[in-house]
């Protein structure tokens, strides 16, 4: 059956709109909790009523109107959310001291450098600058890439796919809630780079929460991919989620799908993977820790989601 053929209604909710109400919930017993620390409650609350009531509102067109087209609007409208929740995750994390201070001396420990500096150092080249930045930015591409590949030519596991993608954004979102760390592209800046390269690491405590913007190093250098991700940065990046590596995590994950769908895109998308882990070292978006650990979790977290799917769907 292909994806916009002719369908009968379905009532019940999809795999990912289950999520986006689970998460919805625990997210706001969050804010109740921790009500009086946050710096707009209230703002939070309104959010997650609108996309409550915004889910509710798409799922009583698509009764009205079932149809693969209206379910195709459902999945990527959930999908859509993420871009919500995760600067959301910023307003949990900035009541908790920055904990960037242990995660740097740990890079120390284990590697003698500062592995985000050093790169940069070796590789400093435009092209280097310019490929790296690729892999950065093609993130959301692959993203698109294997949901639509998916939708167009595996749609009876469609569902299972988006499960697995978003239910690890929520528990890469939940782990960044209650584990404030910025990363270097934060960190480094205020402490100094000479700091930064030998130590001791200072703790801030909350600064974060005081100055949440970015310091973009590669803002006044040339290319079009290091100017597309710079952009980016400036517009929705927040000091939170370094460890682990989401971008490496779901990365991942998305090469694991691609490859059971078809190996041939698993192929063409791995160079982009490639790249994308070396980048998030190499933009300082993360610490070599955080990579490491984004690439186990990411493992982790597809073969987890998808047997939760399967029980959910008791599926053999």
């Amino acid at each position: 059956m292909k994806f916009f053929e002719r369908e009968e209604e379905r009532r019940s909710f999809l795999a990912v709109e289950k999520l986006n109400l689970l998460y919805n919930l625990v997210t706001t017993v969050l804010i109740i909790i921790f009500f009086e620390r946050l710096q707009d409650p209230q703002s939070m609350l309104l959010g997650r009523f609108l996309i409550l009531a915004g889910t509710f509102v798409i799922i009583y067109a698509y009764t009205k109107f079932p149809s693969p087209a209206m379910r195709f609007v459902r999945i990527i409208g959930q999908m859509a959310l993420l871009s919500y929740w995760y600067p959301d995750t910023f307003e949990f994390n900035r009541i908790f001291p920055n904990l960037d201070y242990w995660f740097a001396g740990k890079e120390l420990w284990l590697f003698g450098c500062q592995p985000s500096l050093l790169f940069e150092q070796v590789c400093s080249g435009y092209w280097w600058r310019e490929a790296f930045n690729l892999g950065y930015w093609s993130y959301y591409p692959m993203i698109a890439a294997v949901t639509l590949w998916y939708i167009f030519k595996r749609p009876k596991d469609i569902e299972r796919c988006t499960f697995i993608i978003i239910g690890s954004f929520y528990i890469y979102y939940l782990i960044y809630i209650f584990l404030p760390v910025a990363g270097p592209q934060f960190y480094f800046p205020v402490i100094g780079e000479e700091i930064a390269a030998i130590g001791p690491y200072p703790e801030i405590g909350d600064y974060f929460n005081l100055h949440p913007e970015i310091n973009i190093p590669q803002a006044d250098k040339d290319g079009l991919f290091t100017s597309l991700v710079s952009m980016a940065q400036a517009s929705g990046e927040r000091p939170t989620a370094a460890f682990p590596s989401s971008h490496i995590g779901v990365s991942t994950i998305l090469i694991l799908l691609a490859f059971r769908a078809k190996k041939g895109l698993a192929a063409a998308l791995f160079p982009f993977y490639v790249l994308l882990c070396c980048a998030t070292v190499y933009i300082k978006a993360h610490y070599l820790v955080d990579a490491f650990a984004g690439l186990a979790s990411g493992v982790i977290l597809y073969f987890t989601t998808s047997r939760i799917f399967s029980v959910l769907h008791k599926e053999e």
